[in-house]
């Protein structure tokens, strides 16, 4: 059954069908695509509740709480329906069975960390791009929050059911990676025994060029020592870029991060592809030659009225037309970036997914409208802004890295603290809300902590497993052996509370990934560490609700199957998030 919710809609429009068959109400639209089931706010009132009558009611020219009142009647003959009640307006609340939530439970055991996997995608492809950052140093912990996000992202989809391609766009055809050779060089000439001082201004100052100056010494010698930089930084770039883009993937190591696809931006402008692109925007009339309007409030001082080249993104609900030339002639970056979105859609996706940095918002409106033109409104692009991370310490901020020279890398955080904290503490705010990274905070044991919460559930739970197979002899504790228990034993309220929380698991995924939120599966697996911890607890001030009951092998086996249970659903949530569960805390 998987998506519980999906399923019992389903069985709701196949009754609807049949009241309309019957003459008990007028006949349906087509579209019942409104009708839904949802968790109820409160459980006093039911397990799930259906706008049917408040959807259908106008259309039906029927008052919503009569028409409720038939839809409960006809829902109340399903088997797994023990209550059916109209509320407020016209919502239908729905009660259903211990035995349905025992069958859900034994869906779990029987999926174990796959549960929650779904054909919901149905393969369709997404083109996920994040990280992407300019290959002229190592990756910054604003990176790092990009590239957990997008990771994440990817997985999620991937659980749902779409064909997913993770992808790197590496920016190496600006002004900055000339900087970077330059930068090299100088690192070259330090190599080759020269005093070289302080850095100048406007070159990268970070210890990391050390060694890519000693491997151009390596490869080079002093070839290039007195020579005329039109000479040498056409390969000391190259070599440069080269160094760094392998640094980058070591980072991305570091998190446990391998993406698919590295797209060049320099064979963009090298291959004319940018050309093409935009000559095919040119046969299609949008793009033009023509003056902008001056800029609202104040202008730059060196904005002029000029004729340029411009792209009607206002035709596509950007805020104005946008120039795909600078005044030297050359493409701007935007001309680059609708040949690369061009490059996707022509590779087939139709869903393109960007991951971008906080400094970026401005750009969102312009992408969007170049992916409707060129894809002729058949692609569509969702950027994700993730917000700044701010590093502390005992309350104060975190120095900056000497080997990067400006920042704090990926790597300083990652060593410290470890990949699986990193990356779950990262998915701990919505991307576009800043994020606080206290190292005090995520390294100490408590609920507040929500990594150690969610792995102290995981461990908690693993270890009295490992407990009853050392006390309890005979007992079957496989993943068969346990599937096979009497989960009609499972009958207190607060077992069947977690075990609805479980189940209600798939139809978070799809949901999560369908708005492109992974925050929200570390969300809920905090809510299912606090309930599991919460009926630890209750066990302690209640012998009676312990998990392994010496005289009552039959309860025992049946908890401890909700135990293996609650291991799986963690197990499938921090799946997604890329952290591994572990199986005791140290």
């Amino acid at each position: 059954m998987t998506n519980f919710f999906d399923h019992l809609a389903t069985d709701l429009r196949d009754r609807l069908a049949r009241l309309a068959a019957d003459d008990a109400i007028p006949a349906l639209p087509d579209d019942l695509g409104n009708v839904v089931l949802e968790p109820t706010r409160d459980p006093a009132h039911g397990d799930v509740a259906t706008n049917a009558a408040l959807v259908l009611a106008k259309t039906l020219r029927m008052k919503p709480q009569d028409l409720g009142r038939r839809i409960a009647d006809a829902m109340a003959g399903h088997p797994d329906v023990v209550e059916a009640a109209v509320a407020g307006p016209g919502f239908v609340n729905l009660r259903l069975s211990d035995g349905f939530w025992r069958a859900r439970l034994a869906e779990i055991l029987a999926a174990g960390p796959a549960y929650g996997e779904s054909a919901k995608g149905a393969g369709v492809a997404v083109n996920v791009e994040y990280v992407s950052a300019n290959p002229t140093g190592p990756l910054h912990v604003g990176h790092c929050r990009g590239a957990v996000f997008g990771d994440a992202l990817a997985a999620l989809l991937e659980k749902v059911g779409h064909a997913v391609t993770r992808e790197y766009y590496i920016n190496d055809a600006g002004g900055q990676v000339d900087t970077l050779a330059r930068s090299a060089f100088l690192r070259y000439r330090e190599a080759l025994g020269e005093d070289i001082g302080d850095i100048p201004e406007g070159l990268y100052p970070g210890d990391y060029l050390i060694p890519v100056g000693q491997g151009l010494v390596e490869k080079y010698g002093d070839r290039f020592r007195h020579q005329d930089e039109s000479v040498w930084l056409m390969p000391i770039r190259e070599f440069a870029i080269a160094a760094m883009m392998a640094m980058v993937r070591e980072d991305l190591e570091a998190l446990n991060i391998r993406q698919d696809v590295f797209f060049s931006e320099y064979t963009l402008h090298t291959s004319g592809r940018i050309d093409e692109v935009l000559q095919e925007l040119v046969d299609r009339d949008l793009i033009y030659e023509g003056v902008l309007e001056a800029p609202k409030g104040k202008q730059p001082d060196d904005w002029e009225p000029r004729p340029q080249t411009l792209f009607r993104a206002s035709q596509f609900g950007d805020d104005t037309d946008r120039a795909l030339k600078k005044s030297n002639g050359a493409w701007t970056y935007f001309a680059a970036d609708i040949a690369y979105h061009f490059d996707k859609y022509k590779r087939g996706f139709n869903h393109q997914i960007d991951v971008w940095g906080a400094d970026h918002g401005g750009y969102i409106k312009r992408m969007r409208a170049a992916v409707t033109a060129i894809s002729g409104g058949k692609a569509d692009l969702d950027v994700k802004i993730c917000q700044l991370v701010k590093l502390t310490r005992g309350g104060e901020p975190v120095k900056m890295s000497k080997r990067s020279g400006s920042f704090v890398t990926l790597r300083d955080v990652v060593d410290e603290v470890g990949r699986d904290v990193v990356r779950f503490m990262m998915l701990t705010r919505k991307n576009d809300a800043p994020l606080d990274f206290d190292f005090d905070k995520v390294t100490e044991q408590s609920k507040d902590n929500p990594v150690f919460y969610v792995q102290y559930a995981h461990a908690r739970a693993r270890s009295v497993l490992r407990n009853a197979a050392a006390e309890i002899a005979g007992m079957d504790l496989s993943r068969t052996g346990l599937s096979a228990a009497s989960l009609d034993r499972i009958e207190s309220a607060d077992e069947l509370a977690l075990v609805k929380q479980m189940a209600a698991f798939p139809r978070l995924l799809e949901q999560a990934a369908d708005a492109h939120e992974p925050h929200r599966v570390a969300f809920a697996l905090y809510d299912l560490a606090a309930a599991f911890h919460g009926l630890w607890n209750k066990g302690k001030e209640d012998p009676s609700l312990r998990f392994i009951l010496a005289d009552d092998p039959v309860l025992t086996h049946a908890r401890l199957a909700l135990l293996q249970a609650v291991c799986d659903v963690i197990a499938s949530g921090l799946g997604v998030l890329g952290v591994t569960p572990v199986e005791e805390m140290r």
